[in-house]
C-alpha cells in the first residue's frame, strides 16, 4: 500500500512518462536550396517526456534522433550530408533537444516550449510554439521552428542554399 501511495504521489507531482517513437511521427526540415523548397526527415527517435498539462512546470522533454538517418528522398544527397562539412555522423551520431520550461500562450490549444537543441556539438536555446492532442493511447506533440544551420557548423557558406532553415516537429509519444 505505501509503493502505491508514492506511485500515486510521483506520478501526479512530475505527470506522466511518455517514450517519443518513429512509428507515427516526423522529424522533418525544410530548406531553400536554389531557391525551391527541399527538405528531409530524420528516425531514430528516442528520449523521455514527462507531460501533464495540468501540471507544465513539471513537464519535460529529453528527444533525440540519429542524424545518420538524414533522408532527403536522394541517396546521393543523403551521403553528401552525412559528411564532416554537413551532419559529421560517425562524431557526432545524435541531434538532440532538451527542454527548458514550458509555459501557456495567449493562443488557445497552444503551449510554448523552451529549450536547448545540439546539433554537432553546439547547443542553441531556442523556443516555439507547439500542440499537444491525445491520440491512440499517447499524445501527437506538434510544432515548428527556424534555425541558422551556420550557427551549427552545417554546410558552409552558398550562394545556392538558404542559411535559414524550418524543422518541423510532429512526434508521437506512447505513455509508458
Amino acid at each position: 500500500v505505501t509503493a502505491l501511495a508514492v506511485f500515486c504521489v510521483v506520478t501526479t507531482t512530475f505527470g506522466q512518462n511518455y517514450t517519443p517513437t518513429d512509428a507515427g511521427s516526423k522529424v522533418r526540415f525544410v530548406i531553400k536550396n536554389f531557391g525551391i523548397n527541399t527538405g528531409g526527415t530524420f528516425d531514430g527517435l528516442a528520449g523521455t517526456i514527462i507531460f501533464d498539462p495540468s501540471n507544465l512546470a513539471s513537464a519535460s522533454f529529453n528527444a533525440s534522433v540519429e542524424a545518420k538517418t538524414v533522408d532527403t528522398d536522394m541517396e546521393g544527397r543523403d551521403n553528401h550530408l552525412r559528411k564532416a562539412e554537413y551532419f559529421d555522423v560517425e562524431k557526432y551520431p545524435k541531434i538532440s533537444f532538451r527542454s527548458t520550461k514550458i509555459t501557456t500562450t495567449n493562443k488557445e490549444g497552444y503551449l510554448y516550449m523552451f529549450g536547448v537543441i545540439t546539433i554537432k556539438n553546439v547547443s542553441k536555446e531556442i523556443s516555439f510554439p507547439f500542440t499537444q492532442t491525445s491520440k491512440d493511447g499517447g499524445i501527437l506533440f506538434e510544432g515548428d521552428f527556424k534555425l541558422n544551420r551556420l550557427d551549427f557548423g552545417v554546410g558552409g557558406k552558398s550562394f545556392s542554399m538558404a542559411d535559414e532553415l524550418n524543422v518541423e516537429l510532429s512526434v508521437f509519444a506512447k505513455k509508458n
